[in-house]
């Protein structure tokens, strides 16, 4: 890594401190960068803002979104001070960002009480088998979306 890498993930870091000082959410924080600036920031806002989403990956993701105009990450790197939860990797990866780079661990958000491993279990369990119930309902009009998706012409694909 480099000493640049180590300045944004310390940029990373002081966000997450900056978010825990406010009691604006736990203790995570977040920053894109592109061609050597950062144009993306954010720390965890789910109490401040009462929004479950509102971690601080989904954050900095829209924030630099709106700032490069665009919906995807296309040459940026993302430095977070844990390991993104399921909810931030599959946002991260939908955003397309050339890398990732992440301070602590899982275990580690485990041991502060951000215990994620229950989502990931649930993921590999078979929908019938969730938690939280999953019914299939009106799958045939829902399939037609994608079918009326698929004939238009004017659509931007990502």
């Amino acid at each position: 890594m480099s000493e640049a890498d180590k300045d944004f993930m310390r940029r990373a870091i002081e966000l997450a401190q900056r978010g825990m000082g406010s009691n604006a959410g736990g203790p995570f924080g977040c920053v894109i960068v592109k061609e050597g600036r950062i144009v993306g920031e954010g720390w965890n806002r789910v109490t401040s803002d009462n929004d479950p989403t509102a971690h601080a990956e989904v954050v900095a993701i829209r924030d630099a979104c709106t700032r490069l105009s665009s919906f995807q990450l296309t040459g940026c790197k993302v430095y977070t001070s844990c390991e993104p939860c399921p909810m931030c990797l599959g946002a991260l990866y939908w955003a397309r960002p050339e890398a990732i780079f992440f301070a602590a661990n899982r275990d580690d958000a485990a041991y502060g009480g951000f215990d994620d491993d229950f989502i990931y279990k649930e993921l590999e369990r078979p929908i019938g088998e969730r938690t939280i119930p999953l019914a299939n309902l009106l799958p045939d009009e829902g399939r037609a979306l994608f079918d009326e998706w698929l004939k238009k012409t004017d659509k931007t694909t990502y």
